[in-house]
């Protein structure tokens, strides 16, 4: 049941993460902080559709 997602950095908008979530306990949009190796420092990382 769970999906594979891509998580997707809010300041330069490229695509760096991938992982899983359960999408029957989480509805909405994953959103986590994490490193951004383009911008150099932890941003704010959402759920790319």
């Amino acid at each position: 049941m769970r999906d594979i997602i891509t998580l997707r950095c809010t300041e330069c908008n490229r695509k760096n993460y991938n992982t899983t979530k359960n999408k029957k306990t989480q509805r909405g949009r994953l959103e986590l902080r994490k490193y951004c190796s383009w911008c150099r420092r932890h941003v704010a990382h959402r759920e790319a559709r």
